[in-house]
C-alpha cells in the first residue's frame, strides 16, 4: 500500500525546547549578538573571526543538545507515513532522531564551506572552526548558513514537496520569516494542515487548519495519536 505523503515543516521553536535559543526579530538579538553583526556576508567581510566565533558557539550547543520528543514523534511517523521535513533549523536534531528525509532551508551547522565555490562543503564533527582552515582551492572556510539577504538554494525544492503533501505539518514556527513562510501556503488547498505552535495566528487565508496551541513536544504528543 502506497504511503500517505506527509510534510513536517519545522522552525525554531521544536529545537528551543532541545535547548537551542530562537532568534527574536522583535530585539535583533541572536545570542546576545546583533544579527547584522553576525549572520550577513556584509558581517563576514568585515570580522571573520567575530563570526567564526559565533557560529563555533553555536555549533558546540548544538553538539550538546539532544532531539526532544518532538524530533522522536516526527521521525517515529515515518513507520506509517511517506514523511519529508523541511526545516528552517540549522541543526541536526531530527537527523539524529531518526529522520530520514530533512531539507534544510538556511544551511547545516554541522557542515562548513568555501568562500569561493558554495559547491564546495564539507562534513564536520569539531564544534571549532579555525581561522586559517581552508578549502581545496585556498579560500577560508565559512559555516554552511544561509545568512539574511543570501538566496535560499533549496527553496524550488521545498516548494516542490510542499506540492506533493497529503497532509502538511507546521511545527514551531511564527510564519513570518520569508519565503519559507509561504510553503504552508503551496500545500494543496484542501488537504488537512496542522500548526503546533503557541503563539497568535491570523489563519483566514488558510483552508482545513488546525491550530494546536501548544508547545512542539506536548503537540506532536496529540497529532501522533491522532495520526496513527
Amino acid at each position: 500500500m502506497i504511503k500517505k505523503k506527509i510534510i513536517v515543516f519545522t522552525g525554531a521553536g521544536i529545537s528551543a525546547e532541545s535547548g537551542l535559543k530562537t532568534f527574536r526579530a522583535g530585539d535583533g538579538l541572536w545570542e546576545e549578538y546583533n544579527i547584522e553583526d553576525v549572520a550577513t556576508f556584509a558581517a563576514w567581510q568585515k570580522n571573520k573571526e567575530l563570526v567564526q566565533q559565533f557560529y563555533n558557539m553555536r555549533r558546540k550547543q548544538v553538539m550538546d543538545a539532544k532531539p526532544n520528543i518532538a524530533h522522536n514523534l516526527v521521525a517515529e511517523l515515518e513507520k506509517y507515513y511517506d514523511v519529508q521535513v523541511i526545516t528552517q533549523n540549522i541543526d541536526d536534531l531530527h537527523e539524529r532522531a531518526g529522520s530520514k528525509n530533512v531539507l534544510h532551508l538556511h544551511g547545516e551547522i554541522m557542515k562548513v564551506k568555501s568562500t569561493v565555490d558554495s559547491n564546495l562543503i564539507y562534513p564536520t564533527k569539531n564544534w571549532e572552526l579555525k581561522m586559517g582552515e581552508l578549502c581545496e582551492k585556498g579560500s577560508q572556510l565559512r559555516p554552511h548558513i544561509v545568512w539574511f539577504g543570501e538566496a535560499v538554494p533549496e527553496m524550488e525544492n521545498a516548494t516542490n514537496l510542499s506540492e506533493t503533501a497529503d497532509i502538511f505539518i507546521t511545527i514551531g514556527t511564527s510564519l513570518n520569516v520569508y519565503p519559507a513562510a509561504n510553503l504552508i501556503s503551496e500545500a494543496p488547498r484542501l488537504i488537512p494542515k496542522y500548526l503546533i505552535d503557541p503563539g497568535d495566528f491570523n489563519l483566514d487565508h488558510l483552508k482545513n487548519i488546525i491550530h494546536l496551541k501548544t508547545t512542539a513536544t506536548n503537540g506532536m504528543k496529540i497529532l501522533f495519536d491522532k495520526l496513527i
